[in-house]
């Protein structure tokens, strides 16, 4: 049997007061939903909110689900309005789970996604970011630790770099992944991975609403699925991103970018990749470096 987590340190960055989650008031039917940067967040939420509400058109998921441990706008001004929110919560954050406050009154959905796809993403995630982004985050008081500067160009040097920097210039990803893979017995944890979200977002849909003693109301399934696809959240991108995409030269479209993996395979070369897959099962071990290399099933 796994215990319950008891939260053991904070984490503090450009980006991260963990501190938030410490006055959150949990309640009985609060959803958190978990990740990585980048490794399918936006959709999760996304569909978590067309759940809860059976299909709705034009739903404004960032402003509904607020990114609680990012340090930007501060606690003082966030916990307000989490606290005032009337719907079913359903929280973001991107710790590790000995930095988070876990409660045995919500439910945990956790997205996994090979870190090789996930800084595709997020190279081009950072690298889009304006001055408006960097400004937020490196000269809003109460930065903890240096600030984030420009990316290099190249997705590889980006990906060498974050591999061999314990995530850098983000933050650790191992400790991540072990942290929530550690809980995935838990009867109030559920690790979902993007590439089964990819193969079978129906049957993902509905075991996620299985999970979340949501029904199904008969005929909404296609509402559902017209909006959790990559082209209706592109087309609707600036309800799924924060402040409209205003962080992000382009916008809220340069946000919600591809969608896709595997877009490493033409740029890695073979021997980096080979040392990311060693480095996975190091970190992870055998099962969980497979999981995340490859969904439930392969």
């Amino acid at each position: 049997m796994v215990a319950l987590p008891v939260k053991t340190r904070e984490m503090h960055n450009h980006h991260i007061d963990s501190t938030v989650w410490n006055d959150i008031d949990f309640r009985d039917d609060d959803i958190v939903i978990a990740t990585y940067a980048k490794s399918g967040t936006s959709w999760m939420q996304q569909i978590v909110s067309q759940l809860i509400f059976q299909g709705q058109e034009g739903l404004p998921v960032a402003e509904m689900s607020p990114w609680v441990d990012l340090r930007v706008p501060p606690k003082e001004v966030k916990l307000p309005v989490i606290a005032a929110q009337t719907h079913r919560r359903f929280l973001k954050t991107h710790l590790p789970v000995d930095a988070l406050v876990f409660s045995d009154k919500a439910k945990y959905l956790y997205i996994g996604r090979d870190a090789r796809d996930v800084m595709w993403s997020l190279h081009n995630h950072h690298a889009t970011a304006n001055g408006a982004w960097y400004d937020a985050l490196n000269n809003t008081p109460g930065r903890v630790g240096p600030e984030i500067g420009k990316p290099p160009e190249s997705t590889v040097e980006y990906f060498t770099h974050w591999l061999d920097n314990d995530g850098a210039p983000f933050w650790p990803y191992w400790e991540n992944v072990r942290s929530w893979w550690a809980l995935r017995d838990l009867a109030n944890v559920k690790l979902i991975h993007f590439a089964d979200l990819k193969r079978d977002l129906p049957g993902q849909i509905r075991d996620i609403a299985a999970f979340l003693d949501i029904e199904l109301v008969p005929d909404t399934m296609d509402s559902i699925l017209h909006h959790c696809s990559f082209n209706y959240m592109k087309e609707n991108a600036s309800d799924s991103v924060p402040l409209g995409g205003a962080f992000w030269d382009g916008g809220a479209k340069t946000f919600i970018h591809k969608g896709t993996n595997g877009r490493w395979r033409d740029q890695l070369g073979a021997d980096v990749s080979e040392r990311y897959l060693a480095r996975a099962e190091r970190e992870l071990g055998r099962d969980c470096a497979r999981w995340l290399a490859e969904g439930s099933v392969g």
